[in-house]
Order: structure tokens, then sequence, then C-alpha cells
């Protein structure tokens, strides 16, 4: 199994990532990874991205705050 991501901007269109990751073993991985590289994805352009596995849509994720 292999886990990626997927990097869009506010429009939706597929953007290249400021950090560029891999495949990931597993879910805990691809979400760790995504926490600690999510703010410099979000400044090199990124606003939302999607995890897959093995090419199955998982979830969306903004990478911006949400508002209280």
């Amino acid at each position: 199994m292999a886990w990626t991501w997927r990097f869009e901007s506010s429009d939706g269109a597929e953007t290249q990532p400021a950090v560029e990751p891999e495949d990931f073993p597993t879910q805990g991985d691809a979400e760790s990874w995504i926490g600690e590289n999510w703010k410099a994805l979000q400044e090199g352009g990124a606003d939302q991205v999607i995890l897959y596995e093995d090419g199955t849509e998982i979830y969306t994720m903004s990478l911006h705050p949400q508002e209280a």
C-alpha cells in the first residue's frame, strides 16, 4: 500500500508542492509528514491537500486554520 498527497490551489487546480513528498507506507506516516510541512506547503501556494491510498481518495484537508 502507498499513501500519497495531492496538492491544490484555492481553485482546485493541482499545484507543485514547495516540499517534495514521498510515497508513505502508512496513513500515520503521511499525516505526520503533512503535520511537519503544512506551513511551507501553504506558503508555497498549496491551499488544500488530498490524501490517497493506492489511488483511492481518503479525504481532503485545508491547509488554512479554521476561523473561530
